[in-house]
């Protein structure tokens, strides 16, 4: 242990270098999984579903039969959404199994490996109508083996007495998120507009070799897998005060679900809204739509050094956010990019929307999502009980399980209530959560404090 410890502690620009090629693995899987995402619900609405397409696809039938089983008979788009949601949601319910798989036998670094291999083999079987539901399946195995585990995997690099340094190197993780998450749009956008659909999703499998190829190359920095039970041991049971941090650590993921929901309609409802309602014409150029997808990541990767830095100037007079308050503030701007929809709608109800709009709510959503989402796995890292730190890593992830059904079922009221108010609607369930935090905030952080203290 005490070489891994060392292997570990090897810094560079103060941080452990494992850390960059954990953030590094992450660009290029969040290349892939957004590059994919965008295209996804367009992908669906304008050709898979159509007759004389669906009909290739193998198990679709049954597939529709028990969806609307469960929610209903479903327009093109709603049925579409829900497809989506269904997907959104389900990548981030197996990081729950993928957490357990970690902690209890197979360790993080043996897990992520699984995942990156089953990620792999979904992103290049999305390239043939056949095998969607098949690829489909195998993205949300390979999701559930990686996603929970290479996050807690930063969080092993640092010791408990590193929360700032933490909070940093998951803000530094999630700019590789964002990294990837900038250019997949961009890339496979382009490619699915110029060369077809199934050339966008295999250049998504693409980049997921090179995932694997960072990986490895940097499991010699990375640090042990931590509370794994030895053969025949069994962990010692969660006490009191632990299950009573577990409940304070759901209650806080709880309340970053508000913020959640408006964020993930973007990438669902926001994609066909950009594609039906915006003029996306330059010049005789037609601006793909998964290329405003990219503009929240790129916005998330150009705020994070400002942030870092008004974050150290707070710092050094006593008053940096905490935790609550940065989660406050992103569900605040996610409200505001929500409106600017809203706003466009109504600017030109019987005609198109300039461009201006969305891409002013993808940029505020970028910056929404620095406040929250980082700040979230700090959160969990930190103050998670240290025998099922991965599984509850897997559980902030769980959130987005939620997140992603529902987003998919709200998304049936897009057609119904209008464009205008549908995005006031996102709005305020946004702005929600900064209420919760305003009521309740400080009484968590009360009792988060009080556990931890020695004695």
């Amino acid at each position: 242990m005490e070489a891994a410890v060392a292997r570990s502690e090897e810094r560079l620009w103060g941080h452990p270098k494992g850390l960059y090629f954990l953030a590094m693995t992450e660009a290029w899987e969040r290349f892939s999984f957004y590059g994919m995402r965008t295209l996804l619900v367009l992908y669906m609405v304008q050709e898979l579903l159509l007759p004389g397409r669906i009909e290739n696809v193998a198990g679709m039938d049954g597939y529709r039969r028990v969806i609307e089983a469960i929610f209903g008979e479903l327009s093109t788009q709603a049925f579409a959404s829900q497809t989506f949601g269904l997907y959104a949601g389900f990548v981030y319910f197996t990081p729950l199994f993928g957490g357990l798989l970690a902690d209890r036998w197979l360790g993080a670094k043996r897990v992520v490996m699984i995942g990156i291999a089953l990620m792999t083999l979904g992103h290049f079987a999305m390239a043939f109508d056949w095998s969607f539901l098949l690829a489909l399946l195998l993205l949300v195995l390979g999701s559930g083996c990686l996603k929970g585990n290479i996050a807690a995997q930063v969080g092993h690099l640092y010791e408990k007495h590193e929360e700032t340094l933490r909070s940093k190197g998951y803000a530094i993780f999630s700019t590789g998120i964002n990294v990837g998450a900038t250019i997949g749009p961009l890339i496979c956008g382009l490619l699915a507009q110029v060369y077809g659909w199934h050339i966008g999703f295999g250049a998504a499998g693409l980049f997921m070799l090179i995932a694997a190829i960072v990986y490895f190359a940097g499991l010699k920095y990375f640090a042990e897998d931590r509370a794994v039970a030895p053969e025949g041991e069994i962990l010692p049971p969660l006490t009191t005060n632990e299950w009573k941090m577990i409940g304070l650590v759901v209650l806080v993921l709880l309340i970053t679900m508000c913020q959640s929901f408006a964020y993930e309609q973007l990438w669902n409802v926001g994609m066909l809204w950009v594609n039906e309602r915006v003029d996306l014409t330059f010049g005789g150029f037609t601006v793909p739509t998964p290329w405003l997808a990219s503009e929240d990541s790129l916005a998330s990767v150009i705020a994070l050094p400002l942030l870092l830095a008004i974050w150290a100037w707070q710092g050094r007079r006593g008053g940096e956010p905490g935790d609550l308050t940065k989660i406050a503030t992103g569900a605040l701007i996610m409200a505001t990019s929500s409106l600017f929809l809203a706003l466009g709608s109504l600017s030109a109800p019987d005609g198109k929307v300039s461009i201006l709009f969305p891409l002013v709510t993808f940029f505020l959503s970028g910056i929404a999502f620095m406040y929250q989402w980082p700040t979230a796995l700090a959160l969990v890292s930190r103050r998670a009980p240290k025998k099922i730190n991965a599984l509850m890593m897997a559980g902030a992830y769980l959130t987005l399980f939620v997140v992603g059904v529902g987003t998919g079922y709200i998304a049936r009221f897009y057609e119904p209530m209008g464009d205008t108010a549908f995005w006031f609607l996102q709005a305020g369930i946004s702005a929600t959560g900064a209420v919760l935090v305003l009521l309740f905030g400080g009484t968590i952080r009360r009792r988060m404090d009080a556990l931890e203290a020695p004695g």
